[in-house]
């Protein structure tokens, strides 16, 4: 078993893989409620049999509604015993990709441009035609970051996971992105500022 650290303040997941291996990726977002594929399964077995490893524990779990969140926060929550059912938070759902919906990644880098794509990956900017209401997720995170009830346990969509470092004003080594079955964790320092322990690290 790892050696195992206080739980972090913020453990922030993204949902395992949707697609499966050889399948063109597509930009899904709100609209289409993709289930997890097997390797997306495991990826969400690995992340819970990791947390119970560092022997972390959360008082609360959100989710987004979608159901590739949901099904993720099951898989990890098996590992964990006691921890609190999940509730969904529909200001975690994912973004609305607006005309990109469900479209390969080289049409969309072709509507976009490569410079609109970078903007969103590294600073939160959304492309033009996509519905992201930026200002309501950061004020959900900071919301969520004022509260101070111990861990807790977010499973999202990458789409609303980057709004975390924007939120908390952390650095995010050059990408706000967290792969699928990742995850970053933020740690409360003791003059209550936040600090990325990692992001992007999958077990």
């Amino acid at each position: 078993m790892s050696a195992s650290i206080p739980s972090p303040a913020f453990v922030i997941v993204r949902h395992g893989n949707t697609f499966a291996a050889g399948e063109p990726p597509r930009r899904i977002g709100s609209r289409t409620d993709l289930p997890l594929t097997d390797a997306g399964c495991a990826q969400a077995d690995a992340l819970g049999a990791h947390f119970a490893a560092m022997r972390w524990r959360f008082t609360r779990v959100l989710t987004s509604p979608l159901l590739r969140t949901q099904e993720t926060a099951a898989a990890i929550l098996r590992h964990l015993s006691g921890s609190p059912a999940a509730e969904p938070a529909d200001w975690l759902r994912e973004i609305d990709h607006g005309p990109d919906e469900d479209q390969p990644e080289p049409a969309v880098l072709a509507r976009i441009g490569a410079d609109a794509l970078a903007a969103w990956d590294k600073a939160g900017v959304p492309p033009p035609g996509w519905t992201v209401d930026p200002d309501l997720r950061l004020a959900a995170w900071r919301e969520l970051f004022g509260q101070d009830g111990g861990p807790v346990l977010l499973v999202t969509s990458n789409g609303a996971a980057r709004f975390a470092l924007l939120a908390a004003g952390l650095p995010g080594g050059g990408s706000l992105k967290l792969p699928t079955g990742s995850f970053g964790a933020l740690r409360r320092q003791p003059d209550g500022a936040l600090q990325v322990d990692c992001w992007g690290t999958r077990p």
